[in-house]
C-alpha cells in the first residue's frame, strides 16, 4: 500500500475515516463511563447481600454471580438485545395494542456491561470485605456510631483502598468489553473501524487503528487509576 493513500485514509474529511474512528472513540468512552457507575453500585450490593446474615440474599447474590461470569459476554448480549424488546412489547401490548418496542443499542449495552461487570465487581468487593478487620466494626460501634456511619466513615475508605487494584483490572476489562456492541450495530470504535475495513479493502490498517485505540485508553487508565490509588493511600494516611 502506498504510503499517501495510508495518510489519505487515515484522514480527516470526506476523503478519509479518522472522523468514523473518533465518533466511534467518543462512543466507547461515553459508554464505558456510563456502565461503570451502575456497575459498581450494583456490585458492592451483591458484594454486600453475599455477607448478608439472610440466607435468600445470599442465594440470590450467587446465582446472579454465577449467572452473569458464567454465560458467555456475547450469549448475554443477544439475550437482552433481543429478547427485551420482546418482553417489553408483550407487557405494553396489555395496554396498547398496536404499540411497538425498539431497544436502543446504546441502552442495551449499557444494561449487559453493566451486570457482566457488577458480577466481576462484586467479588473485588467481597474480598475487600472479608479483608477488614471486625474489629474496625466493633470500633465504630463502640465510639457511637451507627451502622451506616460505620460503614461510610471507617469501612468504606478501606474497602475503596482495598478493592481499588482488582477494580481497575475490571475497568480495563470493561473498555475492551464495550467492543461487543458492535455486533449490534452501535457505531462504537470496532464497528466504525469494521465499516471502513470493509469498504476501503484495508482490513490490516483499520483493525490495528482499533488496536491502537485501545491500548491508549488502557494506558490512559492506568495512569489515571495511578494517580486515584495514590490519593486514596494519602487520604488515608491523614
Amino acid at each position: 500500500m502506498p504510503a499517501q493513500s495510508i495518510w489519505t485514509l487515515l484522514s480527516w474529511g470526506p476523503d478519509g475515516w479518522s472522523d468514523d474512528i473518533a465518533s466511534g472513540v467518543l462512543v466507547t468512552i461515553a459508554l464505558a463511563l456510563a456502565t461503570l457507575p451502575i456497575g459498581l453500585v450494583i456490585g458492592f450490593f451483591v458484594a454486600f447481600a453475599k455477607q448478608s446474615q439472610e440466607p435468600s440474599l445470599r442465594l440470590a447474590a450467587n446465582i446472579y454471580t454465577t449467572v452473569f461470569r458464567g454465560l458467555p459476554e456475547l450469549v448475554t448480549l443477544f439475550l437482552f438485545f433481543f429478547g427485551m424488546p420482546l418482553l417489553l412489547q408483550y407487557v405494553v401490548r396489555l395496554f396498547n395494542p398496536d404499540a411497538t418496542i425498539d431497544v436502543n443499542s446504546f441502552i442495551a449495552g449499557m444494561i449487559v456491561l453493566s451486570l457482566i461487570f457488577s458480577s466481576y465487581a462484586s467479588e473485588v468487593f467481597l474480598s475487600a470485605f472479608r479483608a477488614i478487620p471486625k474489629g474496625q466494626y466493633e470500633g465504630g460501634f463502640a465510639i457511637g456510631l451507627s451502622k451506616w456511619q460505620t460503614m461510610r466513615l471507617v469501612i468504606l475508605p478501606q474497602l475503596l483502598r482495598i478493592a481499588f487494584p482488582g477494580l481497575e483490572n475490571c475497568w480495563l476489562s470493561l473498555l475492551k468489553d464495550t467492543s461487543l456492541v458492535s455486533v449490534v450495530n452501535l457505531a462504537e470504535t470496532l464497528r466504525n473501524a469494521g465499516v471502513a475495513a470493509r469498504v476501503t479493502k484495508h482490513s490490516f490498517l483499520f483493525y490495528s487503528v482499533a488496536a491502537l485505540v485501545f491500548l491508549v485508553l488502557a494506558i490512559l487508565s492506568s495512569i489515571a487509576t495511578g494517580y486515584i490509588l495514590r490519593s486514596l493511600g494519602r487520604r488515608e494516611a491523614r
